[in-house]
């Protein structure tokens, strides 16, 4: 990517709450990655790992205790007159005045935006242009998260900013807001979202960055990130038949291997020649590998493994420092 195309360009940033002396806490800790123009870059993270901390500063609704961001080559807090009318912005929680009513909510906010588009096009880009004399609250939750993302929507944003946009809604409104969030995308605007469903990232996501504790566990498209993951084979042996009895493990491109009563689980960056040569000596064995389990790795998986990885990390960084 070269830096024309950087839409969103993030460089060693850092976020502290705080005055900086003792009990202050530092929530994003040296994060780095950019976003191209008409590019969808999801922000993965356990609760705490400093996503809402880091778009925050993206938006310009904070300055950096630390490196430096660009988004249309500004400074988003410095430089906010030059950055705000060019982005959306939806955030966890709206906060709306709760007596108006739906449609008298996005013309207030309409008025307060550069070129927005009409009211009732925005309402009904989310579903909601039924719901637009309904006070805002009389609407369920995931209806208001609709709200939250119309009013994102009316300036016409070349970068869009969603932090948990699929919170509360239902599965249907999460996969119609799945399909808002692509047709956005191939008409050219630049997509940041933060999501704790997995799927979501999955399915919308160019690249994606998973953060731990406020720094980057892992960066890339998805199936870089997935591919770096093993894949699995569980099965259960019958009685008198042990893990020796198989086929030396390394030839069959395992990687390791977990043993519970009778079930084997197999761990293989080699999926089809593991699970081949598994099949072929249950064949020529007469061997019934019972609740057996293919599976490749998950976005789902890779995930969990980076927390888990990660956490053991900064677990023994702990006991070096008290030693």
């Amino acid at each position: 990517m070269t830096n024309n195309e950087r839409v969103i360009d993030v460089t060693d940033l850092r976020r502290v709450y705080g005055d900086g002396t003792r009990g202050s806490f530092e929530a994003v800790r040296g994060v780095s990655f950019s976003v191209g123009r008409g590019e969808l870059f999801a922000l993965l993270g356990t609760n705490g790992a400093g996503k809402t901390s880091t778009v925050e500063l993206l938006e310009g609704l904070a300055a950096p205790a630390g490196g430096r961001v660009r988004v249309f080559g500004h400074d988003p807090y410095t430089e906010r007159d030059r950055v705000r009318p060019r982005i959306g912005v939806m955030l966890q929680e709206g906060g709306f005045p709760s007596e108006l009513a739906v449609a008298e909510t996005a013309r207030m906010w309409a008025d307060c935006t550069s070129g927005a588009r009409p009211v009732g096009e925005a309402l009904e880009m989310v579903g909601l242009g039924h719901r637009a004399k309904v006070r805002v609250k009389q609407l369920s939750g995931g209806e208001k998260r609709r709200l939250d993302l119309a009013l994102a929507l009316l300036g016409r944003p070349e970068v869009l900013f969603l932090d948990e946009p699929t919170t509360g809604l239902d599965a249907q409104g999460r996969q119609e807001t799945w399909e808002l969030v692509r047709r956005l995308r191939a008409d050219g605007t630049t997509v940041l979202l933060t999501t704790h469903y997995l799927e979501e990232a999955e399915s919308l996501a160019d690249r994606l960055a998973i953060l731990h504790e406020g720094r980057i566990a892992a960066e890339g498209r998805v199936d870089e990130v997935v591919a770096a993951q093993p894949s699995h084979i569980s099965f259960e042996l019958p009685d008198g038949y042990f893990v020796g009895d198989l086929p030396p493990l390394d030839r069959l491109g395992v990687s390791g291997h977990e043993v519970t009563g009778r079930t084997v689980r197999l761990r293989t960056d080699e999926l089809q020649r593991a699970a081949t040569g598994l099949l072929v000596w249950a064949r020529d064995t007469g061997v019934e590998l019972r609740r057996l389990d293919v599976r490749g790795a998950s976005l789902e998986e890779a995930f969990l493994r980076i927390a888990r990885d990660a956490k053991g990390t900064a677990d023994e960084r702990e006991k070096a420092m008290a030693v």
